[in-house]
């Protein structure tokens, strides 16, 4: 990982890491990746435990790995950790963070899902369903917003966020396949253009 900072942790900022991730678990509809903006607040921009490098090589990575996209959480904790001077805390921020994004959601959505399902005839629980889509959708929007500004600066992103309205539009209208605009996004990535 690039970027690599030194900082110092008490006991009561390890504390302060998990509540934070378990209240950011509670806002994870539309999956853990809808959280980001809030885990970049927090860890870059309030902290100053993660550099803007390593919040975005994070999601990066995680996401081009094989299993659930939820292991970015785990390369943030471990990330904290490493920044912290050691091995040990880079175990325990994957613990701290994972625990705490992983726990509060879990018990929810079980809990969520049964009554659901008992009740999926209910007017209020269609409703319910419905209204959440704007809501993810904005998540995943603002999540997109935070990973496209790679240098903070619109003059030099442009090209980003239009290779990203021009991805979801064609998502949305056709039927093109989404690892070949993944292909294409990486193609003109090692070109230069992005």
């Amino acid at each position: 990982m690039s970027g690599e900072i030194h900082i110092v942790l008490a006991w009561h900022d390890w504390l302060d890491l998990f509540v934070h991730y378990l209240a950011i678990s509670l806002m994870s509809v539309g999956g853990t990746i809808a959280t980001t903006a809030e885990m970049h607040r927090y860890l870059v921009e309030q902290h100053g435990w993660l550099t803007q490098a390593q919040f975005n090589e994070s999601i990066a990575i995680a996401q081009a790995a094989p299993g659930p996209n939820v292991l970015f959480v785990a390369l943030m904790g471990w990330n904290v950790g490493l920044n912290a001077g050691s091995h040990a805390a880079a175990v325990l921020g994957v613990i701290v963070t994972m625990v705490g994004a992983l726990l509060p959601s879990s018990v929810l959505m079980l809990l969520a899902a049964s009554w659901g399902q008992r009740n999926r005839e209910l007017r209020l629980v269609r409703a319910f369903k419905q209204g959440m889509a704007p809501l993810v959708i904005a998540m995943l929007v603002s999540t997109g917003i935070i990973l496209g500004s790679a240098s903070g600066n619109l003059a030099t992103d442009w090209p980003l966020y239009a290779v990203s309205v021009v991805s979801a539009l064609l998502i949305w209208r056709t039927r093109i396949h989404l690892l070949w605009l993944l292909a294409a996004g990486a193609l003109l990535g090692a070109l230069g253009f992005l």
